[in-house]
């Protein structure tokens, strides 16, 4: 039987990065773009590379070219991860797993490394396969913990848990990380909102400006921990800024959205730094009319614009810069249990 699963990217609509520090934001999954994981049962347990996993290239500009598209790592250690510690989770649960073996193949079309949360969604697609080859069902409100500590716990990777929680939920969700709800139940509050409510949204990304989240977050968590006061204002200042947005979203006050969106970038900027290309996108998107924050860590922003004239000029600012513009699908007809589209 073949197996195949889902996830989609996210964008960071508001309250970023406040999310791996017990705030509150809001984020949407984008629909456009997805990665796939391929599971089936064979005599060996095997991984297979994709084409971000190469170690051959053709010359030197073969590889330099390879190293600037996807960095030093592909995902097959993603994939390695998500087996160990779904296997993990298992053991700890009492839960006991059937001894086939399987093959694992992943795929994705997600711009890497511009903070749309492309490595977790491979991690999210290879759990669901995982969890559908063994018939494990892991709570629903669980399973952004699990995929988060793959990166954080297996490899290192600094992140949060927005990414992984609009992964599994998918749609439109607000999200509440208050320190005293994990303490109580284990994970924060994730009200799913409806996307209808949301104004007209844009995604602009430019895969020369690609940096990791651990290059973005430099000392910030070190800072946070010693309890710097403008570390710990700040994160403040962005989950205040989700419960606002989500307020405006319920009660249909969408023309407040824009200045919210940009005082989140612009809170930003104070505390960490921004590196010129991407400092450019904001300020030309902003130039336009529209209001422009990151979706992440940097490389992709996203915000609102007025109308399709609106629109047709952001295309025509940032497209000669080199970024792309599309406006993000967030709903579909509907998803089956696998994370899958029912229609692309």
């Amino acid at each position: 039987m073949l197996i195949r699963t889902y996830a989609h990217p996210r964008a960071g609509l508001i309250g970023n990065p406040s999310d791996g520090y017990f705030g509150k934001t809001i984020s949407f999954i984008i629909r456009n773009f997805r990665a796939e994981v391929c599971l089936w049962e064979s005599p060996e347990l095997e991984i297979l590379p994709n084409d971000r996993d190469l170690l051959r290239f053709d010359c030197l500009g073969h590889l330099m070219s390879d190293v600037r598209l996807h960095g030093y790592y592909g995902g097959l250690r993603l994939l390695k991860a998500s087996v160990k510690r779904f296997v993990d989770y298992c053991q700890e649960q009492g839960v006991k797993l059937h001894d086939a073996n399987f093959t694992l193949r992943y795929h994705s079309d997600i711009p890497n490394q511009v903070g749309l949360a492309g490595s977790s969604a491979i991690i999210t697609a290879c759990l669901r396969a995982l969890m559908k080859f063994y018939g494990v069902s892991i709570p629903k409100p669980l399973q952004p913990g699990l995929i988060l500590s793959v990166e954080t716990s297996e490899l290192g990777i600094p992140a949060g848990l927005q990414d992984r929680v609009i992964q599994v939920y998918e749609g439109v969700v607000y999200m509440d990380f208050d320190r005293t709800l994990f303490e109580r139940q284990g994970h924060g509050q994730y009200e799913e909102l409806d996307p209808s409510l949301l104004p007209p949204l844009y995604i602009a990304y430019r895969t020369d400006l690609a940096e990791g989240t651990e290059v973005f977050h430099t000392d910030i968590r070190q800072r946070f921990n010693r309890g710097d006061p403008a570390v710990v204002n700040a994160m403040k200042y962005w989950a205040d800024l989700a419960a606002e947005v989500r307020d405006c979203l319920l009660n249909r006050q969408l023309d407040r959205i824009p200045a919210l969106l940009d005082r989140n970038f612009d809170k930003r900027r104070e505390l960490y730094p921004i590196s010129e290309g991407n400092l450019r996108m904001i300020q030309a998107a902003r130039s336009v009319g529209a209001s422009a924050k990151f979706t992440g860590s940097g490389g992709a922003i996203v915000g609102t614009y007025r109308d399709d004239a609106m629109f047709e000029a952001l295309v025509a600012k940032l497209e000669p810069m080199g970024i792309k513009v599309f406006k993000p699908e967030i709903q579909c007809a509907g998803t089956s249990v696998d994370g899958a589209p029912v229609r692309r």
